[in-house]
């Protein structure tokens, strides 16, 4: 999450140069040819049924293909403000839908590390210097459609961490890395070529070019491999809780990297949020199993 929240604020002059779903098209391009190898199935794992089909699918259309659209085209109908406080309800819808669909018990002390969580970033989101830009965009006709994608973005997320969490009861990581990833390139394959047609790729800057390469890593293989490798060992209303560094860390990639400035209460919320992590990863006297139970079948 600390590397999804940097190549996020990274991206701003990706985002400035190529339209989003041009730049999700490429992304995904590269994400492929860097991943050929590991779509191979080992010897060691049974053949995709139907159901993993789906699941596979279903992780690429919500996790990459919808949050993407959601996300972009929601803060484009409000304020950056207003999606702060709304993706600060991130770790908690993760909770919520391990519990319902994975049946994962989800202990006090993880819901106390949510709201911490939640708390952490709604605060710093209302502490920032442009808070006055709600106010603005909570005026706007468009805005109640932009709320309502910036909630559909954290329902994709949601669905991505509890489908990726079923997914490794069955497959590598590096797998489900390589065949999400083609599912997502599959789906703005249409649109990509679309805009690729009328973009002007010789006015880009090779700067430019790097920086597109190092976030189609970062954002289709190492990010996501590694989000993959830890559901196998972590319970996904923990490892929700997680989610909470992605603002965090775009916010202190824009005060080093492109010089913005960090208020005080700023620097308060960021010490709320990362104690919510800490109460998630304490130690406990005793480890409960945090498996499905065993008297209900999962949706997923």
């Amino acid at each position: 999450m600390s590397l999804v929240g940097s190549y996020v604020a990274l991206s701003k002059p990706l985002a400035a140069i190529f339209p989003v779903l041009l730049l999700a098209w490429l992304r995904f391009g590269i994400g492929a040819i860097a991943m050929l190898r590991w779509l191979r199935k080992p010897a060691d794992e049974a053949p995709l049924s139907r159901r993993t089909q789906g699941l596979l699918f279903l992780e690429s259309l919500f996790g990459n293909f919808l949050f993407t659209i959601c996300m972009v085209t929601g803060v484009s109908l409000t304020s950056a403000v207003t999606a702060g406080v709304t993706m600060a309800a991130i770790p908690a819808a993760v909770a919520l839908m391990s519990w319902l669909f994975l049946r994962e018990r989800v202990a006090a002390r993880t819901w106390l590390a949510i709201a911490l969580a939640v708390a952490g970033i709604g605060l710093y989101a209302l502490s920032r210097p442009d808070a006055g830009a709600a106010s603005a965009a909570s005026a706007s006709p468009q805005a109640w459609l932009g709320q309502m994608l910036l909630v559909g973005a954290v329902l994709c997320e949601a669905f991505y961490a509890v489908i990726g969490k079923r997914l490794t009861t069955s497959l590598g990581p590096k797998r489900i890395t390589s065949i999400v990833n083609l599912w997502g390139f599959a789906l703005s394959t249409p649109f990509g070529l679309y805009l690729a047609w009328r973009f002007d790729f010789g006015s880009v800057a090779w700067s430019i070019w790097g920086l597109l390469l190092f976030y189609a890593l970062a954002a289709c293989v190492w990010t996501v491999w590694l989000w993959m490798t830890g559901l196998r060992n972590v319970p996904a209303s923990q490892a929700g809780t997680f989610t909470v560094l992605l603002p965090i860390s775009a916010a202190v990639v824009g005060m080093c990297v492109l010089g913005e400035r960090v208020t005080s209460m700023q620097a308060l919320a960021f010490a709320i949020a990362l104690l919510g992590i800490l109460v998630a990863t304490w130690p406990g006297r005793k480890r409960l199993a945090q498996h499905p139970s065993a008297s209900g079948a999962s949706p997923f």
